[in-house]
């Protein structure tokens, strides 16, 4: 994986980096190999994961289809990201 550092910006050359590796499932993988993972453990994993992707395959092709409705979107805030506090609303006391 490379990626290039443009006027010697090094922190967002790693942000892309962190970005690229992340999609790659790097990470995932990383963690996954921090310890033995029985064959038996790992059929049963690769099995399960097998089985997500194809769930969601079938789920966007029914939405596709007209068969299931579309996920409705969440609700844009105020800050732009869904779910939290609108600026000029007051924090909240315990």
């Amino acid at each position: 994986m490379q990626v290039l550092v443009r006027d010697n910006n090094v922190e967002q050359a790693l942000r892309v980096l962190k970005k690229r590796m992340q999609r790659e499932g790097v990470f995932r993988e990383m963690k996954r190999r921090r310890f033995y993972e029985k064959p038996s453990d790992k059929a049963t994993r690769e099995k399960g994961e097998a089985v997500r992707r194809a769930r969601k395959l079938a789920r966007k092709k029914a939405i596709r289809d007209g068969l299931l409705p579309a996920p409705k979107k969440k609700e844009e805030t105020p800050r732009g990201r869904p779910g939290g506090r609108p600026s000029h609303a007051p924090a909240a006391v315990g």
